[in-house]
């Protein structure tokens, strides 16, 4: 059983984390798949909400792939924001986001 997650921290952990797998799966297969589907994704949301953090995926969707992995990998509180809104959700399968959680829960217990 997977238990909830304590703090912020624990979360923003796991988000890096996750990130971490999927510019794995992008450094291994296409990049540019995966940038096209993450803009896709953007557009939807932005036209739900068009908020300051997805403006600002959109405006780093439109960078070179270098650029968009800095920022999901950044560790600062700029990149912690920008996790709260992956536009690259899909990218992982739910088996894969699940251990994941796993490890997460694992080291938590």
């Amino acid at each position: 059983m997977i238990r909830a997650m304590r703090t912020h921290q624990e979360i923003d952990q796991r988000s890096l984390a996750l990130a971490r797998r999927i510019v794995d799966r992008l450094d291994a297969g296409s990049w540019s798949g995966g940038v096209e589907s993450a803009r896709l994704v953007n557009r939807r949301w932005r036209a739900i909400q068009d908020s300051g953090v997805h403006r600002a995926w959109a405006a780093l969707l439109e960078q070179p792939w270098p650029a968009i992995r800095a920022a999901l990998l950044d560790p600062s509180e700029a990149g912690v924001q920008l996790r709260q809104n992956n536009p690259f959700c899909g990218i992982l399968s739910p088996q894969e986001r699940w251990a994941v959680y796993r490890e997460f829960a694992r080291h938590a217990a």
